[in-house]
């Protein structure tokens, strides 16, 4: 019994190993969101930018990154991003007045998400002046 017992624990300790390797991405903003706050039409750009750390023991790999109508990504990495590296997402939204609600999607090979998708979201308001 206690052979058993042993062995269990050991295929779950080694699975708990397996199961940590490779790429994980780690944004830097709270919730993998920016926000922008109450903006102004001509005082502001509209360019954020998403930075992210590769806190996995693999190179991190993005794929592609996704946008919504009236959200344009400006620069994305197109090397791999070796561990403990790190890398950002730059992004443009179309000030049309109004609230910001939008999302990009990262697709990559992070194993931290769930088939390495990634949901980044940016938040906030525009105003006319």
């Amino acid at each position: 019994m206690k052979k058993i017992a042993t062995f269990i624990a050991f295929v779950l300790f080694c699975s708990i190993g397996f199961a940590q390797n490779g790429a994980k991405i780690d944004f830097k903003a709270k919730n993998n969101t920016i926000d922008y706050g109450t903006i102004s039409k001509d005082k502001d750009s509209g360019i954020r930018v998403f930075e992210f750390t590769n806190i996995g023991n693999a190179p991190l790999i993005i794929y592609s990154v996704q946008s919504t109508v009236s959200c344009t990504i400006l620069s994305k990495p197109s090397d791999p991003i070796a561990p403990n590296k790190s890398g950002k997402i730059e992004i443009k939204y179309n000030l049309a007045p109004g609230p910001i609600r939008k999302t990009i999607t990262v697709e990559s090979n992070a194993v931290n998400y769930e088939d390495g998708r990634i949901p980044l979201k940016i938040k906030g308001e525009v105003i006319d002046k």
